[in-house]
């Protein structure tokens, strides 16, 4: 038998290196958020969610920036997006709520990390269909996972901001699990944040700088009421996301929308999947979009 050619593997410059590292900072979130869950410290459970949520984000962002892609780190980014977003937050809700109903409670915690697993096994796998019409790159297919996440968390930090316990009746807390665990595995188009602001116009720049100032100071003063409110305000935008995708389907029907109507960073936006110890050659993009 002749021998096969090994392939040399070449050193990765520490960079390429950058996205993965904040994957595996979400995942140590996720799981250190259920430790401090059984410890009864809920409040830094719920912020190391939160963190989690923004390693998240920039490990997508990094990637992008840095334009380096691979299966692999494709992969640890579905991993660590059920494990911080699938399990933590509902194990949170569990530990604090659902406990008083054991096995209903339980039941509900399998159900969130179940639709959860599905609807990141569904967003991965409609990443291979070659085409989708160009009104569809502004939206995800349901809720996605870290927004699953943080809207089961929000009773737990509307106790926080008010001191009250009547956010930590099991009721509520169940039926805002399975509405959320629904919301995953529905064909429901949700907004997608990173389509919404692939491109700030230069009029809007002061103005989002003034917002996002306004947003620091109001974290420093009362966080869990704006960490709430910052998830009302998403609550709010899922009925304008359906209407929006709506018109944009009819607009598609009609024949007057083509992929130049939409932003050029959108069509040719790569997803967040990073290269550990590859074979150092360019790896080949393919789709964007994130669970």
């Amino acid at each position: 038998m002749a021998r096969r050619r090994r392939r040399r593997l070449r050193a990765q410059p520490l960079i390429h290196l950058v996205p993965n590292i904040f994957t595996v900072v979400s995942i140590g979130c996720g799981l250190t958020a259920i430790r401090y869950g059984f410890d009864q410290r809920f409040e830094f459970a719920v912020l190391l969610i939160i963190l989690a949520g923004v390693f998240d984000g920039l490990d997508g962002r990094s990637a992008r920036l840095l334009k380096i892609t691979s299966n692999l780190g494709a992969q640890l980014d579905s991993l660590a997006d059920f494990l911080s977003f699938g399990v933590a937050p509902v194990m949170l809700v569990y530990l604090w709520s659902l406990h008083q109903v054991k096995g209903v409670g339980w039941a509900l915690v399998l159900l969130f990390a179940v639709c959860s697993a599905l609807r990141l096994a569904r967003f991965n796998s409609e990443l291979e269909e070659p085409t989708q019409p160009p009104w569809k790159t502004r939206f995800f297919t349901g809720m996605p996972a870290p927004a699953a996440a943080g809207v089961i968390i929000m009773p737990m930090m509307l106790s926080f901001a008010l001191a009250e316990p009547w956010p930590r009746v099991w009721g509520l807390n169940a039926a805002l699990g399975v509405v959320v665990a629904l919301m995953m595995v529905s064909r429901l188009p949700t907004f997608s944040i990173k389509m919404v602001f692939v491109r700030v116009k230069p009029e809007w720049v002061l103005p989002m700088l003034v917002g996002v100032g306004v947003i620091v100071a109001a974290l420093l003063h009362a966080p869990w009421w704006t960490l709430f409110m910052v998830g009302v305000v998403y609550l709010i935008s899922l009925p304008i996301g359906l209407i929006a995708a709506w018109r944009l389907r009819r607009t598609y029907d009609a024949g007057t929308m083509t992929p130049a109507s939409v932003a050029p960073e959108v069509v040719g936006a790569q997803p967040r999947v990073v290269s550990i110890g590859g074979t150092g050659e360019d790896d080949q993009p393919s789709q964007t979009g994130r669970p």
